[in-house]
């Protein structure tokens, strides 16, 4: 992280907390789960669909047992955020993190809290989302949610097109699907910046791949939900999507809250499904400063985002 990063993130982390979180509210739904609904609401009557994110991660700080406690206390927040959703009758899911669900510490734990989540969700008629974090983590993701996939049809991944791997990856999981399951991905670019040995590290490479896993995906009859807000490569999408003639049971688009929403708003106009992503929790300062110390890019798109027009 170069010096004007640092004295930048450090400057942040020194305002007062208030003014950080007026700041943040544009992309950040609140901290109880009651503030979540209301914006997960009206995203409902503005005809958008939405994904429900509850903010935090292990770090991996602590003792075992405490990582634990705090692991089951994620699922019990979440259990709870998707029997609220279904009572409110949100058109959403919820996405969870699999270091939340303590990955650091054990798979076989992180698969028990996914699990039993995945059996609630399907309860309610609601899919389950499994989040994919940097590269340390990936292969036991990876292996939590094959299992996940072998007992439920109502879950699925995240893929970094930035990762030299996840064309391996993909093979990896399209030979996974049981019989009657469909494989559903969201693909993304990738927040993490990860070494040059095992990422792509500029934009076009990482938008090729991410074109081109979306295609393999297809071919495979994956549903694939294309996270992105970027205006350069959408039409490329689109333009793979009349080759292979895919309809609108096999793709979305997934936009960030508060993330140039003039261009999901044309997307809509234009006839595409646009689902919104929205996080809550009262982790949101570490969240947002963790953030930042893995990506420092994300300071530029704060500042664009902030000051760019709604």
């Amino acid at each position: 992280m170069g010096l004007l990063t640092n004295t930048t993130v450090g400057l942040i982390s020194a305002l007062p907390k208030g003014l950080v979180r007026r700041l943040a509210s544009r992309y950040i739904a609140g901290e109880e789960l009651p503030e979540a609904i209301t914006r997960l609401q009206k995203l409902n009557a503005d005809d958008f669909t939405a994904i429900l994110d509850i903010l935090g991660e292990d770090d991996g700080s602590g003792d075992e047992a405490a990582a634990i406690a705090r692991a089951r206390s994620a699922q019990g927040q979440y259990i709870r955020a998707a029997t609220e959703l279904a009572g409110a009758g949100v058109d959403a899911y919820v996405s969870a993190k699999p270091t939340h669900f303590g990955l650091r510490q054990s798979e076989d734990l992180c698969f028990e809290l996914y699990d039993e989540l995945a059996d609630h969700c399907a309860q309610h008629d609601q899919f389950l989302r499994v989040e994919m974090e940097d590269h340390p983590t990936v292969e036991g993701t990876l292996s939590v949610f094959e299992r996940l996939l072998r007992k439920h049809a109502n879950v699925g991944i995240v893929l970094q097109s930035r990762l030299f791997r996840t064309g391996d990856d993909i093979q990896r999981l399209i030979g996974a699907v049981p019989t009657g399951h469909r494989l559903q991905v969201r693909m993304v670019k990738g927040i993490y910046l990860e070494p040059a040995s095992i990422a792509h590290t500029d934009y076009q490479p990482i938008a090729d791949a991410y074109v081109e896993h979306t295609r393999t995906l297809w071919a495979a009859g994956a549903r694939v939900s294309l996270a992105t807000h970027d205006d350069l490569m959408q039409p490329r999408l689109e333009a793979l999507r009349a080759e292979l003639d895919v309809g609108t049971d096999a793709f979305e688009y997934q936009v960030l809250m508060g993330v140039r929403p003039p261009l999901w708003r044309a997307w809509q106009a234009a006839g595409l499904p646009v689902r919104v992503y929205v996080p809550y929790g009262p982790d949101w300062h570490a969240y947002s400063m963790r953030r930042l110390k893995k990506n420092p890019k994300l300071l530029q798109q704060m500042a664009l985002g902030i000051f760019a027009k709604s």
